[in-house]
């Protein structure tokens, strides 16, 4: 596939303290994830995606919107319809970044849990349907675990790795291909902790 074939970079930010503080919310953190997968839409829209009521909708927007974390498109939006986009496509931040502020460490806290939930809710419906899904997709879901001991630079080596690999394969994706889903894929280095000690 040549380079005209390849979907544009991803945008990035490192979230600074205010970021984090205003994204550790759940109704702004599904928010910011409904733009990422679904593009860019409006308040009304998210609403009835989110099951909420779109005063909700527009006010934590706007909350977004005020640290550079969604922005407006003006070209598609009316005096009556505001239609907003994600800022960027990945976030990220060092868990050390935040040391020295206690609100912003309990916020990234409070992330980090979400999306363990989050990693359960999503495994267990898509345990309640699995068998609806053509033999090939079941075979190629799944779970692995690896265990290995390193030290920390050579995970942080590890996971970058794996980052670009999958960075790669979302560059060459082609969602019009037939028989493309949409997938999400979820990455976790944790330590084994033997009896919940270190």
């Amino acid at each position: 596939m040549g380079d005209e074939g390849k979907r544009p970079a991803p945008r990035r930010v490192r979230i600074d303290h205010r970021q984090v503080r205003v994204l550790a919310h759940p109704l702004r953190a599904r928010l910011l994830g409904a733009l990422r997968v679904q593009g860019p839409s409006t308040a009304t829209t998210l609403a009835g995606l989110l099951d909420t009521n779109t005063g909700a909708t527009s006010y934590h927007l706007r909350q977004l919107a005020d640290v550079g974390l969604v922005v407006e498109e003006p070209d598609r939006g009316t005096a009556r319809q505001r239609w907003w986009r994600a800022a960027h496509d990945i976030t990220s931040w060092e868990n050390t970044d935040f040391d020295d502020d206690p609100d912003a460490r309990a916020a990234v806290e409070w992330i980090q849990a979400e999306q363990v939930r989050q990693f359960v809710e999503h495994t267990e419906r898509w345990s309640a349907v699995r068998d609806e899904w053509p033999p090939a997709w079941r075979d190629a879901f799944g779970m692995s675990d690896s265990f290995m001991t390193i030290p920390a630079d050579r995970l942080k080596e590890l996971q970058a790795e794996l980052w670009r690999i999958l960075e790669r394969y979302r560059a060459e994706a082609d969602p019009d291909e037939p028989g493309a889903e949409q997938v999400q894929i979820f990455l976790a280095s944790l330590p084994l902790l033997l009896g919940g000690k270190r």
